[in-house]
């Protein structure tokens, strides 16, 4: 487990449903376990899931609400995956502890297990943070766009209080990508791998398709995609620009060895942090998708 001491803030605790809801944490841990028997790729799209729900007016569960122009609607999260596996752990959880436990803290719980089972470390998780009513898709603007320069990169991160150090930890927790997505041709990326790229992805191929950020280890949580940079080999060209920028070059290098898991704990927990909903703010949600 990755010893933090960053693991309170806003509201939030770690054991916030000790005596409320005992097993709240073991319940989600369970689902998400069941889900990724099934389909290991559910992991990443948790991940992800959690990373897009937090940088759109906080770790509120937002990004979960159906309707014709929320979230979930906007071009970004389009190919989010994971819903299902929400939705599963809110009903056994409403049976064990009705009105208890929020869709924003299964989401933070959920990104966390999912690391753990495809082979990463684990980290406490604050929780007691309560869903939004508000669900925008324009809002999703705030979300960092793969084709941001590092600067702008850093001002999204910088506004919610995470630092360059976060930026290169997190950046990789967005893991898929559809070839509809245009590939922005650098000299940094390695030719030889853009020419894969082109295979996997040719022009005018199948939109629903999904690639992997981190080639060669998607469904393993490992520090490869720092590797992989260091290689060309980054996909996107704001993550190759990771490794071209003087400012974030070093911090790949250093996340590239051993100090990326504990890093990432870390990082999550300070992710997990903005803008939560707590005491009398926001809602205890019945159904994830829908506001009370």
């Amino acid at each position: 487990m990755v010893g933090t001491t960053m693991v309170e803030g806003q509201g939030t605790r770690v054991g916030f449903y000790a005596t409320t809801c005992r097993r709240a944490e073991s319940i989600v841990r369970a689902t998400v376990q069941s889900h990724f028997t099934s389909d290991s790729s559910i992991a990443p799209g948790l991940l992800r899931m959690h990373f897009h729900d937090c940088f759109v007016n906080g770790c509120d569960a937002s990004v979960l609400i159906d309707g014709p122009n929320t979230e979930k609607t906007a071009g970004p999260n389009l190919l989010l995956r994971g819903y299902d596996v929400i939705a599963d752990a809110k009903t056994q959880l409403e049976t064990a502890c009705p009105g208890v436990v929020s869709c924003a803290d299964i989401l933070a719980l959920a990104a966390r297990d999912s690391v753990v089972l495809t082979n990463g470390l684990s980290w406490p998780v604050p929780t007691g943070r309560r869903d939004g009513r508000v669900s925008l898709a324009s809002d999703a603007s705030n979300l960092p766009g793969f084709t941001d320069s590092v600067d702008v990169q850093k001002q999204k991160f910088a506004a919610f209080g995470l630092n360059t150090l976060d930026l290169v930890t997190l950046v990789g927790t967005d893991c898929t990508i559809s070839p509809q997505q245009e590939m922005v041709r650098t000299p940094s990326i390695n030719p030889a791998f853009v020419s894969q790229l082109q295979t996997l992805c040719p022009q005018n191929g199948d939109g629903s398709r999904r690639i992997a950020l981190d080639t060669g280890s998607q469904n393993r949580f490992d520090s490869s995609f720092f590797a992989n940079l260091r290689s060309g080999r980054g996909i996107l060209e704001s993550d190759q620009k990771l490794w071209t920028d003087a400012t974030t070059r070093t911090f790949v290098q250093r996340l590239a060895g051993f100090t990326f898991g504990p890093q990432f704990g870390r990082s999550m927990v300070k992710m997990s942090n903005i803008g939560v909903k707590t005491g009398t703010n926001g809602e205890i949600r019945r159904v994830c998708s829908a506001i009370n």
